[in-house]
């Protein structure tokens, strides 16, 4: 197992829990929510804004690295936090859920999966022991075992069939991993909506030995209520004493839920995503910049809030340049909606701390049921 990373838990509030993952590269306060920077950049942000947000890791992805620029090339040019200009923690993705949702452009075997490249047509293939190379290689803080990811609904043979394979592979990305100091291994549940699929998963994942653990296969399609319905079991069925990582969610009320039934960590594209195309997300809920509603309001997108959108625009000039399909108006957005996550983090860091959190979710849900104020 590795050595020189560690978590503890400092508070807890019903399953919710606060505490840190200690790295040689910084601490990770958690909950944490991890911006995604898919192809070593979080788009229309520097590195060191991204970090004014009070994000602690990033989140890179080993199939979309792997393809461009190349893991070797990577490591040649000093390994992946050198290239991004990013010094603190990284944590990858294996690959597994984008070479799922290749389709038709990938084949599936026993020893991993082939497929065709979405940029140029060209031939790779991705088993266990090349995704935890490529990782090693790009110098991951955190690295995911390989696994394979059904998107959902789906039949619950053809996800045991999966999960199984996924056990099979984590075992043998376990044995590929080794013994590095300094860096971890995440071991990845799957099982789809199927209670009794998903602690057999987790029984297996225990038995190889991880020092965190993921539940992946939600947010692929089930929708929020079946996704909280695993996660009112899923986690504690997960060593206690490990971080648990929900992986590719999600939406502000999403993040509260998870973290209510015990996650620690959590990633999504979606506020960088939103902030390209006009959306932002605040407490009082998503506001879409592209109304003409806003072109003559002078109001900040959101009262209180300290992030450079907020403090020096109105939300006329952003109508005008989202409108105006402006780099700055994706810049601006998506400063927003990063810095909106990690506030929301730190608040419920805050309320486990002070056992406030039920009263801290009932504020965030009244805030939003009020809506977006019109303009008098």
């Amino acid at each position: 197992m590795a050595t020189g990373i560690s978590f503890t838990i400092s508070a807890t509030d019903g399953r919710a829990r606060t505490g840190a993952i200690k790295t040689p590269r910084g601490e990770i306060r958690t909950p944490a929510f991890m911006p995604v920077g898919t192809a070593a950049t979080v788009k229309a942000m520097l590195p060191e804004s991204v970090r004014a947000t009070g994000a602690d890791i990033l989140l890179g992805n080993t199939y979309h690295l792997m393809l461009r620029p190349g893991a070797e090339r990577v490591a040649a040019l000093g390994g992946l936090h050198r290239f991004m200009n990013w010094d603190r923690p990284i944590l990858t993705d294996s690959g597994g859920f984008q070479v799922m949702s290749l389709g038709a452009l990938r084949k599936l075997t026993e020893e991993g999966v082939r497929f065709s490249s979405h940029i140029d047509g060209s031939k790779h293939m991705l088993t266990p022991e090349r995704s935890m190379e490529i990782q090693r290689l790009l110098g991951s803080d955190i690295v995911m075992c390989f696994d394979e990811c059904p998107a959902l609904p789906a039949d619950e043979a053809m996800v045991a069939r999966s999960m199984q394979l996924s056990m099979r592979w984590a075992q043998r990305s376990r044995d590929a991993f080794g013994d590095r100091p300094g860096h971890a291994l995440f071991g990845i549940m799957q099982g789809g909506v199927s209670r009794d699929l998903r602690e057999e998963s987790a029984k297996a994942l225990a038995a190889i030995g991880f020092d965190g653990y993921a539940v992946g296969g939600l947010a692929v399609g089930e929708g929020q209520e079946a996704m909280f319905g695993v996660l009112d079991y899923a986690p504690g069925f997960l060593p206690a004493d490990k971080p648990r990582y929900l992986m590719g969610v999600g939406k502000p009320d999403d993040i509260v839920g998870a973290v209510e039934r015990g996650i620690d960590m959590m990633d999504c594209v979606l506020p960088s995503r939103s902030g390209r195309t006009g959306q932002a997300w605040t407490a009082r809920g998503q506001v879409n910049l592209r109304n003409a509603r806003h072109k003559d309001d002078l109001r900040p997108l959101e009262d209180g809030c300290q992030c450079p959108a907020c403090r020096s625009y109105s939300r006329a000039y952003l109508h005008h340049v989202v409108k105006a399909y402006e780099i700055i108006g994706s810049m601006l957005l998506t400063w927003h909606n990063l810095h909106y996550y990690q506030v929301l983090m730190q608040g419920l860091r805050d309320a486990i701390a002070a056992g406030a959190l039920k009263k801290f979710v009932a504020a965030f849900h009244a805030r939003r049921v009020e809506g977006d104020i019109e303009p008098v």
